[in-house]
């Protein structure tokens, strides 16, 4: 009979490992370490099936979806907006323990593995979120300081970003500063899970990429098209790495004749605050 029970057991833990979930998570990130009230709010999906999971910006996915089928620039240029710093995309194989980031930098398709995990402590600390029992973790990673709370309502040892190893699903994390925060916010089962990573991706270092992005200048050269729509005074631009939005043409004119290419940098440039800090290699 105990081994019959074991089986059922068994067979019920494969059936839920096997559906395919998407987590939703709200993420505020405070854009410009020089700024502290640059508060940029997006929203990111992961998706698991178990073994393998994918963490990108919901956004992205939903714009390039209909890009893809009709081409349409102008619609493109109009659809809703998302932080260019969070184009990334992030898989995880449970069975690898490891990260890929892939990334696109200019035309090139970049992909960084990470086998780094969070060395987590887990506290005797407990909380309800949105109706899930949550215990409280904390770690030192990517130089910050952060608090995790973690709920084993769902059998994923996973989370928003790189943040997995904990014996549940992670509900909300942040770091000590305030500066990125992860709440999830939605929960549904879905048919099948994301599965547009790029391809052809030139392998680098995490070291190389963090340098790589601390670098970057934007230049005029950057950018793949503009459109004009000179009846609401905005200005779409794609840039050659794929990121397309739509900017008012009064705050590039307010700059001045001569600054505008440096007032285009300011309103296109990434994040100078990224969610991994610069450590001592």
């Amino acid at each position: 009979m105990k081994k019959i029970y074991k089986l059922l057991l068994l067979a019920l833990a494969c059936t839920v490992s096997a559906q395919n979930y998407r987590f939703v998570y709200e993420y505020k990130m405070k854009s410009d370490i020089d700024h502290k009230d640059s508060l940029v709010t997006d929203y990111m999906n992961l998706d698991s099936d178990g073994k393998t999971s994918y963490f990108y910006n919901a956004v992205k996915y939903e714009r390039d979806s209909v890009y893809q089928a009709d081409k349409n620039l102008k619609v493109l240029f109009k659809s809703k907006n998302y932080d260019r710093s969070l184009s990334y995309i992030i898989e995880k194989d449970y069975s690898k323990r490891e990260a890929n980031l892939y990334d696109k930098y200019k035309t090139a398709n970049l992909v960084i593995t990470d086998s780094e995990v969070p060395k987590w402590s887990v506290e005797k600390e407990f909380l309800n979120i949105n109706g899930m029992n949550c215990q409280k973790a904390v770690a030192r990673y990517k130089g910050r300081e952060w608090e995790a709370w973690f709920s084993k309502d769902y059998p994923i040892s996973d989370g928003p970003y790189k943040f997995n190893g904990l014996p549940g699903i992670v509900v909300r994390i942040k770091d000590i500063d305030n500066e990125h925060v992860f709440n999830m916010v939605q929960v549904k089962k879905v048919n099948s899970i994301f599965s547009f990573v790029p391809k052809n991706n030139k392998k680098m270092s995490d070291k190389e990429y963090r340098k790589l992005l601390k670098d970057d200048i934007f230049s005029p050269e950057d950018i793949e098209s503009i459109n004009i729509d000179g009846q609401t005074g905005k200005m779409g631009v794609q840039l050659k790495d794929g990121y397309a939005t739509q900017l008012d043409m009064s705050l590039i004119k307010k700059a001045g004749k001569g600054n505008e290419d440096a007032e285009l940098g300011r309103l296109l440039k990434k994040s100078n605050n990224p969610i991994e800090k610069e450590t001592a290699d």
